[in-house]
């Protein structure tokens, strides 16, 4: 029989005001677990663990038998989309993600189709983690935004992000080009993600900041509402989660020009942002600092009750600006999770 349970997570991203907020964190599942730690030394490399979905669903789990998650979110990457269209990545031990050659538009664009097949073991992770995952913990989905998944296939690596920017503006119509693919890709991928067990979906567009308003508007706003435009179209119902961190100003353009159902907000977010978007409609998440989570101690107390007490009159999801450090003590961790749900 199936579950009527509702979880917090899709009650909140529905428009309610719950009693507390429900609280999940990005990154919660990784290096900031022993256990997590453990279980990395039996892949061969980070994107070998991604393809594992035993491994894989036991990292995205780690974290809700540690602590009274309301959701989890499937132990993935945001680069795994250009290997899937067929660019080399690897990651550098403690160096981070390595791109080859940008292969060519036209050949990435013919194997669009392809590239979900390709990242079929990330479903396998989300039927697995659903069927353990109580019925009342809700489970996310995700993809990186086109932008930022462009910077590192364009940079070759993580960086300042100027190369890229420098290209967006020489380069307009293949820019263009390139973030069609994506877009097209990764609402293929979000659409195997809901159809394998994803309750929600979550655009990580991770480097939305410096942008001028117009380059933000086609970079950012245009190809988000295309995603959900396109998984709407696949009958998707799941709702959506957009994050623009560093947008700053721009957010307000973000939450008007595109049709997601929850708003994460980073460290920078105001109070009157918040409420101004949550007057809006839009569900809001975010935006404690995740270098005070590292740091601990009475500020960080004091901000947690803050952001709920700010918030926590509309529909507010607690989590971070950013995701969790891998040096974070997990008694920062336990102690802010019990803070805001009393467990």
């Amino acid at each position: 029989m199936t579950s009527k349970v509702q979880p917090a997570l899709l009650r909140a991203l529905a428009g309610e005001t719950l009693p507390r907020p429900p609280v999940w964190f990005m990154r919660q599942a990784g290096r900031s677990l022993p256990e997590y730690r453990e279980l990395r030394t039996k892949a061969a490399d980070f994107i070998a663990f991604c393809h594992n979905p035993e491994m894989a669903a036991e990292a995205t789990l780690q974290p809700m038998r540690r602590f009274p998650l309301d959701a989890a979110i499937v132990f993935a990457d945001i680069l795994l989309i250009p290997g899937a269209l067929g660019q080399k990545v690897w990651f550098e031990a403690g160096e981070g993600p390595r791109l080859g050659e940008l292969p060519p538009i036209e050949a990435m664009a013919d194997q669009v189709e392809a590239s979900t097949g390709r990242l079929s073991a990330i479903g396998e992770t989300l039927q697995r983690v659903r069927a353990e995952l109580e019925p009342e913990r809700a489970l996310i989905g995700f993809a990186g935004g086109p932008w930022t998944v462009a910077t590192y296939m364009i940079e070759g690596r993580g960086s300042d992000r100027s190369g890229a920017r420098t290209y967006a503006h020489q380069n307009p119509e293949k820019l263009d080009a390139l973030l069609d693919v994506l877009v097209e890709a990764t609402a293929r991928y979000l659409v195997m993600q809901a159809n394998s067990g994803a309750q929600a979906l979550k655009i990580f567009e991770s480097w939305a900041e410096q942008l001028p308003e117009d380059v933000f508007e086609r970079i950012v706003v245009r190809p988000h509402a295309k995603i959900v435009e396109k998984v709407r179209a696949a009958g998707v119902t799941a709702p959506f989660i957009g994050f623009p961190r560093g947008a700053g100003a721009l957010v307000d353009n973000y939450a008007s020009g595109v049709p997601v159902e929850g708003v994460a907000l980073d460290t920078q977010a105001s109070a009157a942002l918040g409420r101004r978007l949550q007057a809006e409609g839009k569900t809001i998440q975010g935006a404690l600092d995740n270098l005070l989570l590292r740091a601990g101690g009475p500020a960080l107390d004091a901000r947690v009750d803050q952001l709920i007490e700010q918030w926590g009159g509309g529909p507010y999801i607690f989590n971070l600006g950013h995701g969790v450090l891998p040096d974070t003590p997990v008694e920062h961790i336990e102690r802010t999770i019990r803070r805001v749900t009393g467990k």
